[in-house]
């Protein structure tokens, strides 16, 4: 657009060179030069004439999710009356990496425009934004007025709350089986008593309560609900095993968008969800419930969540359960192993937590090692690089079997499967009334 101006200026430098060897064509260069310089001054006046030609404004969420794709919106208004091209750079958060930012664009007459981009955070925190500066030139498009639109603001990116919305309504509108949760079948009588009622055609006669239609002289049966209120606790390692990324995003980060959608789930089936992490020592605990603003104190823990880089320490997380869960509850507790040997050194302690409560074992595949194992081998180096990378495969395997073993319930899943599986986890435990 506002290129020409210095093209066209090169042109005439040019011919006026030219004109030098070719005298005649000095008076063609000269009549073409006033004309760049009328045209030029007319073009500033048509762009410089109104003092707001171009109005524009950043929308922005009150907060990103993490690890998802956020929309985020401009609006520009043109009050010129003749037709705008414009170029819209807009200064985003340093943590995206992008330099090369801009739209391009055209409005008409008073038009009032939106332009939708795309942002995808992979670190929680807060992002800040710049200035909103738009280029506009007329239909001449020989110089480009700046408008610079002072929107600078912080946002806070969260854990993944679209996730967590987008699971919410699969999970009550009985939509999950397409996005991969299984149905399980019940097993037994896995819900507690809430009353006795008259049998209607319909009802599972072994239900029946003999005792009451003795005395009613009429069939009536035991009605039961699913039961309720027990506790869920997500517990998140964050030691170094953790940072480990995959697809941007830490392992820890998968584990904490989880950790949301699971006590959002948790708490809609009208169990308790709570969450507490631990590295050298337990941190941010927050006790199960299932009161109103449950959710929101979850949440604002997990914003503030950071990998350590030091060895989880299992013995204190042991001592920390034993003094202060009470009550049988379910615990997904969310880590990493990488051998046999560091299964080794925590079994002790995983078996004794598992004596007290259901406790599910929740780490994760490598997939990169996994891609590469399965990719042919051209050479003996490769070769022996695609044996070991098998060989940490199999090892894998080999924890879910110990874990198996020792009667732990085990999850092993890609960090993107990790939120599908650990729901059917939980569904699974509740429908066969394992806690």
């Amino acid at each position: 657009m506002e290129e020409r101006f210095f093209v066209v200026l090169i042109l005439i430098i040019i011919g006026f060179v030219i004109s030098y060897i070719y005298p005649n064509l000095i008076g063609v260069v000269t009549f073409v030069f006033y004309l760049f310089i009328t045209l030029t001054l007319i073009d500033a006046l048509l762009i410089y004439s109104q003092k707001k030609g171009i109005s524009g404004e950043r929308i922005v969420p009150e907060k990103l999710s993490n690890g998802d794709i956020n929309e985020i919106k401009i609006r520009l208004i043109n009050s010129y009356s003749f037709r705008t091209a414009t170029r819209i750079i807009d200064e985003i958060p340093h943590q995206f990496q992008k330099r090369d930012f801009e739209i391009k664009t055209a409005l008409k007459v008073k038009e009032n425009k939106f332009f939708r981009y795309e942002l995808r955070p992979t670190e929680r925190g807060l992002y800040a934004f710049g200035n909103l500066i738009v280029f506009a030139t007329s239909p001449l498009g020989l110089l480009a007025r700046k408008y610079s639109f002072d929107k600078a603001q912080e946002v806070p990116v969260y854990p993944s709350f679209l996730q967590l919305r987008k699971y919410d309504l699969m999970a009550f509108t009985n939509r999950l089986f397409e996005y991969g949760l299984k149905k399980i079948r019940r097993i037994g009588h896995t819900m507690e008593f809430e009353q006795i009622k008259e049998y209607v055609q319909g009802d599972d006669i072994r239900n029946i309560n003999w005792k009451a239609t003795a005395k009613k002289s009429q069939l009536m049966v035991n009605q039961y609900q699913d039961e309720k209120s027990q506790p869920i606790y997500s517990i998140i390692d964050k030691g170094r095993v953790m940072k480990m990324p995959f697809e941007e995003l830490s392992l820890l980060d998968y584990a904490i968008n989880a950790t949301l959608v699971i006590s959002n789930i948790a708490i809609k089936k009208q169990d308790k969800a709570g969450m507490f992490s631990f590295s050298n020592g337990v941190e941010n605990r927050v006790v199960a419930d299932r009161r109103s603003s449950q959710m929101n104190i979850i949440l604002e823990t997990l914003y503030n969540l950071q990998t350590g880089f030091v060895e989880s320490d299992f013995s204190r997380l042991y001592i920390d359960i034993k003094r202060h869960i009470t009550h049988r509850s379910l615990l997904l507790l969310y880590t990493n192993f990488e051998t046999l040997d560091s299964l080794h050194r925590q079994l002790p302690y995983l078996l004794a937590i598992s004596k007290q409560h259901l406790l599910v074992v929740i780490f994760f595949e490598n997939t990169e090692l996994t891609a590469f194992a399965e990719k042919k081998a051209d050479t003996v180096h490769q070769i022996f690089q695609q044996t070991i990378a098998e060989k940490f495969v199999y090892e894998k395997k080999l924890i879910v079997n110990e874990l198996k073993r020792h009667g732990i319930q085990t999850i092993l899943t890609k960090p993107q499967d990790l939120t599908l599986k650990t729901i059917n986890k939980y569904l699974e435990i509740k429908a066969r009334g394992l806690l």
